[in-house]
């Protein structure tokens, strides 16, 4: 079945990127002869009929907006088997054929579950962490990276002017991928992420002295916020060495702004690519970038992935943080 009526939206955590998307699925979809519901406030808004009409002249600009014009919420009443017969039943008062749903894991096992009740759908990545497992790249890491590495330069001005150590933590609450690029492109002298485990002595206490010796005066550690309390990482750090710590955590900061060349160009490939999709009758499909080719994937095969760090970047992290 091709998709005449196609509801789109966005859950899980905003990513720069995300308006990039909704434009090119609007366009793509236009120019085919469809027609774009946007839904807001994800599948909180499916269940409530939260929905807008989405033309060319809506989506205008949005390449360079960060966040998600149609918003993003969690959803209790979504987990339940209640609430996913009303999202479906949504779908089908408002004569949706199709969802393209932008976000992460828990968004692609929202479209699992209303794949089940009759409503299929199409999946584009989209967070900061990089943490799907079926796609090299989502949208929104590289402007996440740019951000944090920019907060981090700045940071080292003044930790050099005063000779400090500064402890940076960045978001990836499961997944070290942030840590270990923004590590490496700073040079970082220690990167922590929850993937791997460390030792307090080797990995930040003996570089940190072993730099002291070379005539550095200032040192950068870079904490994934699931690799460890960094305020207690920062008290370790003052007994051991004596110096005077300082912790910076970017928070949000790394979701907001405009998207920067790489998430706008993957936003729009991907959504033209899942619009094709649907055209195709191909539903239940995760959009994937895999050595620079859009691919896809079964959404429920993909759901059972596990991506780990690939291990070239974290070893490269390692050697370049050692001396």
């Amino acid at each position: 079945m091709t998709a005449k009526r196609i509801g789109l939206l966005t859950s899980g955590g905003d990513a720069p990127g995300m308006n990039a998307v909704v434009r090119a699925v609007v366009r793509t979809a236009r120019a085919s002869g469809a027609e774009v519901l946007g839904i807001r406030r994800g599948y909180n808004g499916l269940i409530n009929g939260d929905v807008v009409e989405l033309g060319s002249n809506d989506v205008r600009g949005l390449n360079s907006r960060g966040g998600t014009i149609l918003f993003t919420a969690r959803c209790a009443e979504f987990q339940t088997e209640e609430g996913q017969q009303r999202a479906a039943q949504t779908c089908k008062y408002l004569g949706i054929d199709a969802l393209i749903c932008v976000g992460g894991d828990g968004t692609f096992r929202g479209a699992l579950d209303l794949s089940k009740h009759g409503v299929p759908s199409v999946g584009i990545p989209a967070t900061i962490d990089n943490d799907i497992a079926c796609t090299n790249y989502t949208i929104g890491f590289d402007t996440a990276c740019n951000t944090a590495i920019e907060a981090i330069d700045r940071l080292r001005d003044t930790m050099h002017s005063h000779e400090r150590c500064s402890l940076v933590e960045v978001m990836g609450r499961k997944a070290g991928h942030l840590a270990v690029y923004v590590g490496i492109a700073v040079g970082a002298n220690a990167i922590l992420v929850p993937e791997r485990p460390y030792d307090f002595q080797t990995d930040i206490a003996d570089k940190i002295r072993r730099t002291r010796i070379q005539g550095r005066s200032h040192f950068d550690v870079i904490v994934a916020e699931g690799a460890g309390n960094i305020h207690e990482i920062a008290g370790q750090i003052k007994e051991e060495t004596g110096l005077d710590p300082r912790v910076t955590i970017l928070g949000h900061i790394q979701r907001g702004g405009a998207p920067g060349a790489r998430d706008r160009v993957t936003a729009a490939r991907m959504g033209r690519h899942a619009v094709e999709l649907l055209a195709q009758g191909r539903h239940n499909r995760v959009v994937c970038l895999c050595d620079g080719q859009l691919k896809d994937m079964d959404i429920g095969e993909a759901l059972k992935m596990k991506k780990d760090l690939q291990e070239t970047m974290y070893e490269t992290a390692r050697i370049l943080s050692s001396g």
